[in-house]
């Protein structure tokens, strides 16, 4: 009954302030733990909007979908600042935490790399190394046969039509995107007349502002490790700041990029 639900049972506190199990001993494990158990729920929103706004893109319908997207480019920003309380552990605070970590590391975060995934940012090796969880690598696996969202907005230009080649409305949804000229030429068209075309023109924008939200956090995710850690190797085996440069060079939208230049 609704009467008997309190603010602690409705948000199930019990289990969610007792998910914190330091195996330290040291007093800031309970920030890392917290801070990457947010950024989890942050994700899992993130999430929850993005496969609705991909649904309503296929459908054009644009206005809900705007919503959605605006939403995460706030949570997006709830992520970035995790990277600031973060910060406050000095290289010793996590040299004391480090050995009790195994060889568990935010490389393995599932819901970031299905986020990476919506977006457009596939790599099936990616998905491959969660095979030890058979029910998240099958969740990945299954998003890399899904339009990303940026698939479906081509797509989406193409009905409203714009030229859009056949070969990139049929292309392989399960790897990279590759830039496309004639993609780009479709956005800049959009481009110089917004007010022709002022959804698509608003919809690429929201797109924009996930990928520089993200490209943010990359960015903060970088300096943070670099902070503490320096150069070393990180925890589950990546290069650390060399791994987290290069991706940094990694773009989900391209053409909304270069259109910029083109206009």
């Amino acid at each position: 009954m609704a009467q008997n639900v309190t603010y602690a049972s409705y948000l199930d506190l019990d289990r969610i302030l007792a998910a914190q199990h330091p195996a330290s001993g040291a007093h800031d494990e309970m920030l890392f733990i917290i801070v990457h158990q947010a950024s989890e729920l942050w994700l899992k929103l993130c999430l929850h909007e993005l496969v609705e706004a991909r649904r309503h893109i296929a459908e054009d319908r644009l206005r809900p979908a705007f919503k959605m997207l605006a939403r995460v480019a706030r949570a997006q920003g709830q992520l970035i600042q995790s990277w600031d309380v973060l910060s406050t552990m000095t290289p010793h605070d996590y040299s004391t935490i480090r050995p009790h970590l195994g060889r568990s590391s935010g490389f393995q975060s599932a819901q970031y790399r299905m986020m990476e995934f919506l977006l457009g940012g596939r790599n099936a090796d990616m998905a491959s190394l969660h095979k030890s969880e058979p029910a998240t690598a099958q969740a990945l696996h299954a998003e890399l046969a899904r339009p990303s969202i940026y698939d479906e907005t081509v797509r989406l230009i193409a009905r409203r039509g714009f030229d859009i080649p056949q070969d990139v409305l049929d292309r392989d949804v399960g790897v990279l995107w590759q830039h496309s000229a004639q993609v780009e030429a479709a956005w800049a068209e959009i481009y110089r007349d917004p007010k022709e075309h002022w959804d698509l023109y608003e919809l690429a924008e929201k797109l924009v502002d996930l990928e520089y939200h993200f490209q943010r956090w990359r960015f903060g995710h970088l300096k943070t490790v670099e902070r503490i850690i320096g150069f070393k190797r990180g925890t589950g085996g990546t290069p650390g700041v060399p791994y987290l440069e290069g991706v940094l060079k990694q773009a989900f939208f391209p053409e909304l990029l270069s259109v910029r230049t083109a206009i």
